[in-house]
Formats: structure tokens, sequence, C-alpha cells
């Protein structure tokens, strides 16, 4: 049995960690097929492809964006944020690496075309934006970084990032 944790800026994962069960997504993907962030760790495969099946058979049409991300692309990632934009913005925008929730392969950044697939907060006001928030908890998944949260979590509202209520998930104990 595949082990899943969680993680947040207070809870890091290993720089090697990378889930053990990654399957290609079952949904479209604004990325090329084969890229890692099309992966999502099996436990999340059924509920994410049910999820977009509902909202499309609401006429609506999610894309992925973003799911699984090791801790080197969280790492380059982080790293030109703090070049082209500071320190202060990144540190509420981008997890540190190792902090992402990317990197569990319980996460996926979503868009549409409403917001050209930009990960902005416009996107809560689509319809599909406004769909996943009525819907989202009924396949299992949870908005992680939420305006109210916003002070525990230190990063600002994400209304396009969810994360799979994994039974049995947790924080890697070891330390780091």
């Amino acid at each position: 049995m595949v082990k899943h944790y969680i993680t947040d800026r207070y809870h890091p994962l290993p720089e090697w960690y990378e889930p053990a069960d990654l399957v290609r997504a079952p949904v479209p993907f604004d990325a090329p097929f084969n890229d890692k962030k099309c992966y999502i760790s099996v436990v999340v495969y059924d509920p994410i492809r049910k999820l977009f099946s509902a909202c499309s058979k609401e006429g609506l049409n999610l894309m992925g964006i973003s799911a699984y991300r090791s801790y080197e692309r969280q790492k380059e990632i982080y790293e030109n944020s703090v070049r082209e934009r500071g320190r202060k913005y990144t540190s509420k925008r981008i997890a540190y690496p190792g902090t992402s929730e990317h990197q569990t392969g319980l996460a996926i950044d979503v868009s549409c075309a409403a917001v050209e697939y930009d990960l902005v907060e416009a996107f809560e006001y689509t319809d599909e934006g406004i769909w996943l928030k009525k819907h989202a908890h009924e396949y299992g998944f949870v908005f992680s970084f939420t305006r109210e949260n916003e002070e525990y979590t230190g990063y600002i509202n994400e209304p396009w990032h969810i994360r799979y209520e994994c039974e049995g998930a947790q924080f890697f104990k070891n330390k780091i």
C-alpha cells in the first residue's frame, strides 16, 4: 500500500520525495501529454475524472494546468519568482521547495477559457469557478488557499488550486 503525504510551509517533504503511484490524470491538460505536471497520485484518478465529467455535463469546461510538481521544478519556479518579483511577493504566492502540495500528487491547479487558462483570482467568478466552489467537496477536494485561511497558510486566495483529501494522508514524520 502506498503511503500518501500532505505538506505545508511548516511540514516540508524531503527533496527526494515523489509519490510511488503517479499516473497520467484522465482530464484535459494545457500541457504536452507526457509532461509530469499532468500526473496525479492514483488515489485522485477516479475523483478528478468524476469531477471533470460532472462539470462537463453542466456545459462547463475545466482544464488541468498543473498537478504533480517535483521538488526541483518547484525550486526553479520559486527562484525565478524571487529573481523577477522579489522575496516578499514570492512568499505569499509560491510555495518554498518541499512545501508545495503539488509534490504530494494530491493537488491540481485548474482553469478555463474565460480567463484564458490563467491561474488568476478572477477564475472564482467564472461559471467553472463558481461550479467548482459549489461541488469540489462532493468529489473529495478542498480549497487549500482561501481568503478565510490566508492568515494561517500565509498564501493568497487561490480559487484554482484544489487538493484531494486522501484518507490516511499525513505529514512526513522524518527529520529532514
